[in-house]
């Protein structure tokens, strides 16, 4: 196939792999520091982490945290435990996620919330913060500290900001954007920024990379936003159209909203007040969304962003891991799970 492709000329799907590959050797490292740090004396709480843990996530942020070390030929492991930390705060953010949203589906199985209740969810979700504070004070680095410390309240602030404009329907873009670098494109960010932190790279590179990592969070959310409108539960692992059942204000209908006519927005605003709700009525919202260009807008939004984080790469030397960290910005993108 690999052979063909290059015959014919056509350049193959962006993927994930170039990364994983670059990294897997530390990841090794990464996922001894996570079995061992979920590990408690009350039984529930790794037979919880676990399940999430294990349940086939991209891994992106803890990779990204790897890549960049690589990026600047770090030689050293601290990143290892860093890595584990990002991921860490990441699962628990889910772990949250899942219950504010009443969620029961997650990369492809039935959520926690939904297995052990709510409750358990929650504190278990707390168990892996401190987890990850504790792993952050035993690298030593104040900055570090700083820097993923300042990201968890960032993460903390945008779920709240998200959960106030929720069936709000004079949400706009601008505000959109900022509730998504905040909940989803901060943790990314405070991942690539604390690599050039453990090499002493120094804080032109720290800055580099955390805008790399900033707006390829954007990117990925903004992806996020679309695929819940247009891809299928079978390659997603979740719900279809989700965000519109819970009335979540995502770009794709910030725009349908604004460029509708009145008959239009007439429904959007029944559908995000929870009045519209079916399947037919989930059908109707994507082929308005479809109609007024709101989807390929908001893929060209990403695109946007995603270019800015490829070209906060320039200055830094071609090579194995800079190919890699590019490519992960074009699956981002183009990625429909």
């Amino acid at each position: 196939m690999s052979a063909t492709v290059h015959t014919l000329g056509i350049k193959p799907e962006p993927s994930l792999a170039p990364l994983m590959q670059l990294v897997a050797d530390d990841m090794n490292g990464v996922n001894a520091v996570i079995l061992d740090r979920m590990q408690s004396k009350v039984a529930l709480i790794p037979e919880l982490a676990g399940h999430l843990i294990a349940g086939g996530g991209k891994r992106m942020r803890p990779m990204l945290t790897l890549a960049s070390a690589k990026l600047l030929s770090y030689p050293g492991t601290r990143h290892h435990r860093l890595a584990a930390a990002v991921e860490f705060i990441h699962t628990a953010t889910l772990l949250h996620d899942d219950v504010v949203d009443g969620s029961g589906m997650r990369r492809g199985k039935r959520t926690a919330n939904l297995i052990w209740g709510n409750p358990a969810s929650v504190l278990v979700g707390d168990f892996l913060f401190t987890r990850a504070f504790e792993l952050m004070v035993e690298d030593g680095s104040l900055k570090v500290l700083k820097i993923l410390s300042s990201a968890s309240s960032i993460i903390a602030e945008g779920e709240v900001e998200q959960l106030t404009a929720q069936r709000q329907i004079d949400t706009d873009e601008d505000q959109y954007l900022g509730i998504i670098e905040a909940k989803t494109a901060a943790l990314f960010a405070a991942a690539c920024r604390v690599a050039p932190v453990v090499a002493e790279a120094g804080e032109e590179v720290e800055l580099l990379l955390e805008s790399y990592g900033r707006n390829l969070g954007v990117a990925f959310q903004l992806t996020d936003d679309v695929i819940d409108y247009a891809s299928d539960e079978a390659t997603m692992g979740k719900g279809v159209g989700d965000d519109f059942r819970e009335g979540k204000m995502t770009l794709p209908l910030i725009l349908a909203y604004a460029r509708g006519s009145e008959e239009d927005r007439t429904f959007w605003r029944a559908a995000v007040s929870g009045e519209r709700a079916g399947d037919d009525d989930l059908a109707h919202a994507i082929a308005l969304m479809r109609s007024t260009d709101a989807l390929a807008d908001t893929v060209e939004t990403a695109r946007h962003y995603g270019r800015r984080a490829v070209d906060s790469l320039a200055s830094f030397p071609p090579g194995r891991a800079k190919s890699a960290m590019v490519e992960a910005v074009e699956f981002a993108i183009r990625r429909a799970y």
